[in-house]
């Protein structure tokens, strides 16, 4: 367990393990989901993306869902002397986590930022698809589908960074429904997580009704975990919701060190296949 102060749900559980995984059946999974603020702390007082790297490696998680990813900035490279020569999704990646998709979402002439999905196992495809519902703010979904040992077939994997508004809410959310409903129709194995920027939990509605799913915190407290800000959260924007598993123990990650590295708490499960 990590030093940081959380709040936890169910019981602990193994992850499901290190890159000798594919040689037998996974059933269980550690994943987590974090908005890094693209690498700076709160305020952008520091740059802190090697911290965050010890950070992630330390929850060890076999899927990582991550918001407000750099994928290229000009201007900061030249800025600081160990500003990582890789995208900041293979940075964190290097070593620990087999396969990465990259959806860059927000671009700009110095360069672009977006979501970011990092997998112990083989992700077959991926597509981004751009669900921006305001011309001055830039979303998107990111779909992998990751192959697991034993599994006759794929998980769909979707990290979300969803809009400020209510109203873009809605129509990003419908959009993700009807995407998931064509291409991961009925049971088929889901996990979609990320930044909702859903305090009002209109997401249970509007789409975890609609396609079967779970959220991992409303089980035990019947609402999603608080993460927001990772000082002392009272906002409940951060999701992990889950279709074909069974969910065990979660933690929300917040205070020091957490607080130092983003303005979001990370959230994390051990989950279960049915």
């Amino acid at each position: 367990m990590t030093a940081a102060k959380t709040a936890t749900a169910g019981a602990p559980r193994a992850a499901a393990g290190d890159q000798s995984a594919d040689k037998r059946l996974i059933r269980e999974l550690h994943i987590c989901t974090y908005n890094i603020h693209k690498g700076f702390s709160q305020f952008n007082t520091r740059m802190v993306v090697h911290e965050l790297r010890e950070r992630l490696r330390s929850l060890n998680p076999d899927i990582v869902f991550l918001q407000e990813v750099q994928g290229l900035h000009l201007a900061h490279a030249q800025r600081h002397c160990n500003w990582p020569s890789a995208p900041q999704h293979e940075f964190l990646a290097q070593d620990v986590w087999l396969d990465t998709a990259y959806g860059g979402n927000a671009v700009y002439d110095h360069g672009h930022h977006g979501n970011a999905i990092l997998s112990r196992f083989p992700i077959l495809s991926m597509q981004n698809q751009d669900i921006s519902a305001l011309r001055f703010e830039r979303r998107g979904l990111l779909h992998c589908e990751v192959s697991l040992p034993g599994w006759s077939e794929p998980l769909h994997c979707v990290c979300v960074h969803l809009g400020l508004t209510a109203s873009a809410r809605r129509q990003q959310m419908a959009v993700l429904a009807q995407r998931m409903e064509k291409l991961a129709p009925g049971d088929s194995p889901l996990i979609i997580a990320g930044d909702f920027n859903d305090w009002r939990n209109h997401a249970s509605s509007l789409l975890a009704d609609r396609l079967g799913l779970t959220e991992v915190f409303c089980g035990a407290t019947g609402r999603p975990a608080r993460s927001f800000p990772s000082t002392l959260p009272v906002f409940r924007l951060d999701r992990i919701y889950v279709r074909g598993f069974r969910v065990g123990y979660c933690q929300v990650h917040f205070g020091p060190p957490w607080s130092r590295i983003s303005d979001h708490a990370a959230l994390s499960a051990h989950i279960t296949a049915i």
